[in-house]
C-alpha cells in the first residue's frame, strides 16, 4: 500500500469488492451473518475502517470455511453475535468511537475549565 492509496482509501475500496465477491458465494444464512457481524463491528472501527479489515477478513474466512463444510451459522457462531464480536475486538469493555471521542470531548472541556478557573 502506497500514500496515495492510504490518502484516497482506494485500497480499501479494492478488499471491500474482494469481500462482497466472496460473501456472494455463502449461503444465504452466512450472507446474514456477515451483514449482523458488520454492523457489529462498525462502531469499534477507526475514521476509515481499516483497524477491522483483518478482522473481519478473519470472520469471512470462518464463514467460508463453516460453509463449505455444512455447518449452520447457529453451530458457528451461536445465538450471541454481539457478543461474538466484542470478543473479536477485546472484550466487553472495548472502548468504540463514540467512548473515544466522548474521553476527548471531555478532556478538551475539563483543560478549558481549568484554564477558566486559574
Amino acid at each position: 500500500m502506497n500514500f496515495w492509496e492510504t490518502i484516497t482509501g482506494s485500497d480499501l475500496s479494492r478488499e471491500w469488492k474482494t469481500f462482497e465477491a466472496r460473501v456472494a458465494a455463502l449461503p444465504a444464512d452466512h450472507q446474514a451473518a456477515w451483514e449482523k457481524v458488520k454492523d457489529h463491528l462498525s462502531p469499534y472501527g477507526d475514521f476509515t475502517g481499516r483497524n477491522l479489515m483483518p478482522i473481519l477478513d478473519g470472520v469471512l474466512g470462518l464463514l467460508e470455511e463453516t460453509a463449505s463444510e455444512g455447518q449452520s451459522i447457529h453451530e458457528v457462531l451461536g445465538d450471541d453475535i454481539t457478543g461474538f464480536c466484542a470478543a473479536l475486538v477485546g472484550d466487553e469493555g472495548a472502548r468504540s468511537v463514540r467512548d473515544r471521542w466522548r474521553e476527548q470531548l471531555n478532556k478538551n472541556v475539563a483543560r478549558k475549565l481549568g484554564r477558566l478557573g486559574g
